[in-house]
């Protein structure tokens, strides 16, 4: 039998991460790409971009806007990131007879120092809300607001943005949650041990916190993009107001449930940072106090995990969320505007543009499959019988190296295979719908991210069980009918520098507009 290591909250549970996250085209984090929009940025064309949106409806967004190369850049590298992360973690070797499958990074002390410069979910996060943001304000230009609420929320214009993010997060979800529970069901038919093929699920559910926030932050934008429009400091204002209260009760009572109220205001807070770069405000600081307003965030931040408001070990601090991860997207903000120069040095290299565009355009999709990956090749470890090392050993970490080769090759395999399903479904409420029928088209949408993120929670509720992953899929596939859209085999989406260029035949009648930040 194996010997499962005990639970710790590692960078793969709830609320650990992938991000990036964000992101990440055709299926993207924590991030997909946005083919037909363009972030505010310093490039020149960025003006000439956006002008040309506002003159075209979202049905004719079909021609390719320049992108923010940096933005591009730096989602790229979050999800590189994560995915190198996950990959060190596994430590797979055979104890007294019995394999072991358990969190090598637990051991190392150096690891929590490590986490100052690996925890990239608040980045992920600022750079999905950019994204975000831009796409709101297109989908409000292109119809005529047929259910704008009192409020000012353009309920035809969030129908449609909610149906269209929904699906391109769910459906890269949803295949590789169908792969995971064939291939459980595949290992106990064979006669693997229980507890092994527990462990396996319980590792490939971890990082599935990441969709279900994503998804709930997702429907809050157009709340939150007219709020930010109307009141920008008062609105993120309130939600690191609400981040802090929800740790000062978590303190005062005890009671760590209380927490997780934070995977909501702490990302909502951390999302709406990326409004901020949407709208220029921090593109216009001066550039010379950018390094400086950084080491001043990432001081308070260590002061006050010197006091013990939060833990050093950054990812801890994912588990439940802390407010100080706010803080720590601050100071990744500020190092994200000093360092684009460099960045968009860096896209003009040979060959990277393609990488990046490569990456961005798959990122959901490479997310949701890594960990399968993952553990499916510390399996064939074990079977073919590879000395496997104990980890954090000197043979283990020379071995690291040709291990995260191993990795990159499979992650790039499958998902290239897995990428060519999509969201096809119904278009959304067109412009000409009455202020009754967008309304009613919004609360079904909207209840389907709610029956999606149900979905997700109850694969980590359930320790990524067969059963738990079972249900899990089976939400998603409801949540995709609520919203109008189902998967497809198709022809995958090309990437090119100068923009990306769809198959006819791969078209889906969501369009295009609508892809996840």
């Amino acid at each position: 039998m194996m010997r499962a290591s005990g639970r710790r909250r590692d960078a793969c549970d709830i609320g650990r991460h992938r991000a990036p996250g964000g992101a990440p085209g055709r299926h993207d984090p924590v991030t997909r790409t946005e083919r037909h929009m363009t972030l505010v940025s310093r490039e020149p064309h960025a003006a000439q971009a956006l002008r040309a949106e506002r003159s075209g409806s979202a049905a004719t967004a079909s021609t390719p806007s320049r992108r923010d190369s940096t933005i591009d850049v730096a989602r790229a590298w979050c999800l590189v990131v994560v995915v190198a992360l996950h990959a060190m973690m596994v430590g797979v070797s055979v104890v007294g007879g019995a394999p072991l499958l358990e969190n090598a990074m637990e051991g190392w002390g150096g690891f929590a120092a490590a986490t100052w410069f690996v925890q990239v979910m608040p980045l992920f996060f600022v750079l999905g809300g950019a994204s975000a943001m831009l796409h709101w304000r297109k989908l409000r230009r292109g119809q005529d607001a047929p259910g704008r609420d009192g409020g000012g929320v353009d309920a035809g214009a969030a129908t449609r943005y909610v149906a269209t993010r929904v699906p391109r997060l769910v459906v890269p979800a949803l295949v590789a949650g169908i792969a995971v529970v064939a291939a459980l069901t595949a290992l106990l038919l064979l006669g693997v041990p229980g507890d092994l093929v527990a462990e396996a699920g319980f590792r490939m559910s971890q990082p599935l916190w990441f969709l279900g926030v994503y998804v709930l932050c997702s429907a809050a934008v157009p709340f939150l993009a007219t709020a930010h429009r109307r009141a920008p400091g008062w609105t993120l204002g309130a939600l690191i107001g609400a981040a802090v209260g929800v740790d000062a009760l978590r303190h005062l009572t005890g009671v760590e449930a209380i927490g997780f109220a934070n995977l909501l205001f702490v990302w909502l807070a951390v999302q709406q940072l990326g409004f901020f770069v949407a709208d220029g405000t921090s593109a216009r600081l001066p550039r010379r106090w950018l390094v400086p307003l950084a080491a001043a965030a990432f001081a308070g931040l260590a002061l006050l995990c010197g006091v013990g408001v939060a833990p050093f070990d950054l990812l801890e601090a994912l588990n439940p969320p802390s407010a100080v991860l706010i803080m720590l997207g601050v100071g990744q903000l500020l190092l994200f505007e000093a360092a684009r120069p460099w960045l968009q040095a860096v896209h003009a290299r040979g060959g990277v543009a393609a990488v990046v565009g490569w990456i961005n355009a798959r990122a959901m999709t490479i997310y949701s499959w890594h960990m399968l990956v993952l553990i499916g090749l510390a399996g064939g470890l074990l079977v073919t019988g590879w000395p496997l090392p104990a980890p954090l050993s000197t043979d283990w970490w020379a071995t690291r190296p040709l291990w995260l080769v191993a990795v990159v090759a499979v992650v790039t395999v499958v998902v290239a295979l897995a990428g060519r399903f999509e969201a096809k479904g119904r278009r959304p409420p067109s412009n000409g719908a009455s202020a009754a029928s967008a309304v009613a088209s919004m609360r079904r949408v909207w209840f389907g991210g709610a029956v999606a993120a149900a979905g997700t929670l109850a694969v980590l509720v359930g320790s990524g069980s067969l059963l738990a992953w079972a249900i899990g899929a089976t939400a998603w596939i409801v949540a995709l009918l609520l919203v109008g859209a189902r998967p497809r085999m198709s022809i995958h989406t090309a990437y090119r520098p100068g923009g990306p260029h769809r198959a006819p035949a791969a078209r889906s009648s969501l369009g295009t507009a609508g892809l996840a930040r």
